[in-house]
């Protein structure tokens, strides 16, 4: 599960980057499944960077930011 930190902003840690959109929704427990990753972005749920983003497989860098079920998030690289 993603950290929390003071600032109401989830940080997920990832250990390497890119990595796409849908896998960080599945992986971090965000959603059930990877299929329901790939529905909720492509139904325009997610933001990244302050964009709603559709692409399935947008490539994650460190730093980027997620909106999505009324929570913020930021990939950092560990």
């Amino acid at each position: 599960m993603p950290k929390k930190s003071n600032h109401s902003i989830h940080v997920i840690e990832i250990n390497h980057e890119p990595v796409e959109l849908h896998k960080i929704l599945k992986f971090e427990g965000l959603v059930e499944s990877g299929a329901q990753a790939k529905l909720v972005i492509a139904d325009g749920l997610v933001h990244v960077n302050g964009e709603q983003e559709t692409r399935k497989r947008r490539k994650m860098m460190n730093g980027d930011t997620i909106h999505f079920a009324d929570q913020n998030f930021v990939l950092q690289l560990i």
